[in-house]
């Protein structure tokens, strides 16, 4: 089965959000535009697979949203880090790591 541009690879949508709101807070759609604008227009996340994982993270305790307004005044969900969601982007960190290392030593790239 090949992939097409802008899959994401099984299980790393978590880890992008996370990643993602390490760095700042943000509503749902500015979450997958900034995923969009880091990896330079290659991983496009859409809201069917965006919300569901945000809800997962919820769930887990690792984000957390409140309800805000948006520019125009409509109320806007933003989410943000906790603690926990810290410790597991660490560790997410670290699998990544050890996964690609060993992903690049077996195609003779690493």
């Amino acid at each position: 089965m090949s992939r097409r541009r802008g899959d994401v690879i099984k299980g790393t949508l978590d880890m992008l959000i996370l990643q993602v709101l390490d760095r700042e807070d943000l509503h749902g759609w500015g979450i997958a535009k900034r995923i969009q604008q880091s990896s330079k227009d290659v991983l496009q996340i859409n809201q069917g697979s965006l919300y569901p994982a945000l809800h997962r993270l919820l769930d887990r305790g690792w984000v957390r949203s409140v309800v805000g307004e948006s520019g125009g005044g409509r109320p806007v969900r933003v989410y943000s880090l906790t603690t926990d969601g810290r410790k597991q982007l660490k560790s997410e960190r670290e699998t990544w790591g050890q996964l690609s290392a060993a992903v690049n030593l077996v195609l003779g790239t690493g």
